[in-house]
């Protein structure tokens, strides 16, 4: 392989690696907002809010009614910051890998 087909290979893989890295970032920033919608008591009719709420439930259902303290507004932005955040560490983890397995340029003599 010649060493533009290389640095171009390694770019897409660095591309791929970001795109992964920014949705993972996104998702992970509506499900806090979501969790600060629960927490001020926003209106639950409002499109927003449920957006953010179709969010949360499409991508941060593994944390749902995880802790299930007194205050139930409490509780759900615990859960989804739990799922932001896991979210945001998934995203980098899986990004460095990403990057890891691209082909490494040939260094010029």
């Amino acid at each position: 392989m010649t060493a533009m087909a290389i640095s171009g290979t390694a770019r897409v893989f660095g591309l791929v690696a970001t795109i992964v890295r920014v949705v993972c970032s996104v998702i992970a920033a509506l499900i806090v907002i979501h969790a600060a919608f629960v927490l001020f008591s926003a209106n639950p009719q409002n499109e927003l809010v449920q957006f953010t709420a179709g969010v949360r439930d499409s991508f941060g259902w593994f944390t749902k009614n995880l802790f299930t303290p007194k205050d139930a507004k409490i509780g759900e932005a615990i859960n989804d910051g739990l799922a932001a955040l896991i979210w945001v560490v998934v995203g980098n983890l899986v990004s460095k890998l990403i990057v890891r397995f691209a082909p490494a340029s040939k260094a010029k003599a």
